[in-house]
């Protein structure tokens, strides 16, 4: 067993009732619930996000480091070698129909006000992990949000985007699949913008919390989870024999993209839009009241888009936190988030991280008066999951027996406080005991009642 510890008692299966939980009035919920500490959970979150940490980075590891001697509890971390995605080289211009050509920055600016902009230039550039390098000048498509029945609604028009670089909109789907739904439909490249209509509803960061113009979404296009050059194996840092799949045949099996694209900001992608003539859009596909009429081209506008980006095998690591239970103490109860960000990560995911902090302390005072868990907990702290969920996925690839007999449930924390109100999804095991839990916690903006009310 490579990641935990062999308990003194065995149990099978069969021994445990899985549906059997500890009664809610235990003093022990009690005093779970009076231990919070705002103070405590700010000061994790403020040392988590002092630097931008993407996956491998030298701020990831201080990261994990932090985390790692901040569980109060045995703990350990795993380290795994991985395929990861970085970008070299981008740059995107509109060659027509002006008669100069507009270059395009690709740089978020910083409000004045915002007391980290002086950090932000160590953020990793605007870019698609994992898409595809190369360079592309073609008139430009524009194609809604990249859905199958967009490019279909497009046919039923008579509009052919084969060889031209598609204009889609973030949302409603995985990025991945806007890349992956205009490839199949013959184009030669993507550009996926934030448009005003879905992510400027209200007003923007610093005043509120919609996208300034100038934001940029960040993301991989992976369509997969996990190592995509070790699918259903994993291999750990120094296993130097470790068999990959090279980079043609992931694409070649559609997890990669074969065609490059960038993401680009909301009045980028309204520049653009006005580049864009023939056929007026749908008028479900318009933006918002004030934004340019959109239509679908192609062209007169063409752009562009070279992309050079750099896959390259890194290490990652993954943190764990172990409170072996009482009773069955083989079977696992685990409790995780995320650690990597695109760039501070301050709601995704180390809300999570702080809340994951605050409550291993908790459990540690708990403890000290005599607690134990029935079953043994396992607090996880997960690494390169914006890339694609792979430092959860390659830690169950390594541990897939032991998991698959002993795990009783996964709880996930990634966006622990992202503004006001409460929201909580499970399967329909975990339904009772949700709104149980729910029940006993106070809602801050309303004492009187708690966050279930």
């Amino acid at each position: 067993m490579p990641w935990l510890y062999r308990p003194a008692k065995c149990w099978t299966v069969e021994d445990a009732d899985p549906s059997t939980t500890t009664s809610s009035s235990s003093p022990y919920h009690s005093l779970f619930l009076s231990l919070s500490s705002n103070t405590s959970a700010s000061s994790h979150l403020r040392r988590l996000t002092s630097l931008p940490h993407i996956v491998s980075s030298h701020a990831d590891s201080l990261a994990a480091s932090y985390v790692l001697s901040s569980l109060p509890f045995p703990s350990h971390s795993t380290s795994y070698s991985v395929l990861l995605s970085f970008p070299l080289l981008r740059s995107l211009s509109l060659l027509s129909p002006s008669s100069s050509p507009l270059r395009f920055s690709l740089t978020e600016i910083p409000a004045p006000s915002d007391p980290y902009s002086s950090l932000a230039s160590l953020a990793v550039p605007t870019f698609h992990a994992y898409a595809h390098s190369g360079a592309v000048t073609a008139p430009l498509t524009y194609a809604y949000y990249g859905r199958v029945e967009d490019f279909d609604k497009l046919r039923s028009l008579g509009i052919n985007v084969t060889g031209t670089v598609v204009l889609a909109r973030y949302g409603k789907i995985f990025r991945g699949d806007i890349v992956k739904n205009s490839q199949d439909a013959g184009a030669a490249a993507v550009l996926v913008y934030s448009d005003y209509q879905d992510y400027a509803q209200g007003d923007v960061f610093p005043d509120g919390q919609w996208l300034p113009q100038t934001g940029v979404q960040r993301g991989s296009t992976l369509r997969m989870q996990g190592d995509p050059s070790t699918p259903g194996w994993s291999c750990r840092v120094g296993e130097e024999e470790c068999e990959r799949v090279d980079k043609e045949e992931i694409v070649r099996q559609g997890f990669m993209p074969a065609v490059p694209s960038l993401p680009i900001s909301g009045k980028d992608g309204e520049e653009l839009h006005k580049a864009i003539g023939g056929q007026v859009a749908p008028d479900d596909w318009q933006g918002r009241e004030g934004s340019p009429v959109y239509h679908l081209g192609p062209g007169p506008g063409v752009v562009n888009l070279t992309y050079l980006g750099n896959e390259t095998l890194r290490k990652i690591q993954n943190v764990f936190a172990v409170i072996e239970g009482k009773e069955e103490p083989d079977r696992y109860v685990l409790l995780g988030n995320h650690r990597d960000a695109w760039t501070f990560g301050a709601v995704d995911p180390n809300s999570g991280t702080a809340s994951l902090l605050e409550l291993a302390e908790r459990l540690f005072k708990l403890q000290k008066k005599g607690w134990r868990p029935r079953r043994t907990i396992i607090l996880c702290n997960w690494d390169a999951e914006e890339y694609g969920l792979i430092g959860s996925t390659e830690w169950v690839e390594e541990n897939r027996e032991v998991l698959t007999s002993r795990a009783v449930t996964y709880l996930n924390v990634d966006s622990a406080v992202h503004g006001p109100g409460y929201r909580a999804s499970a399967t329909p095991q975990l339904d009772a005991l949700l709104i149980e839990a729910s029940k006993m916690v106070k809602d801050p903006d309303n004492p009187s009642q708690t966050i279930y009310d």
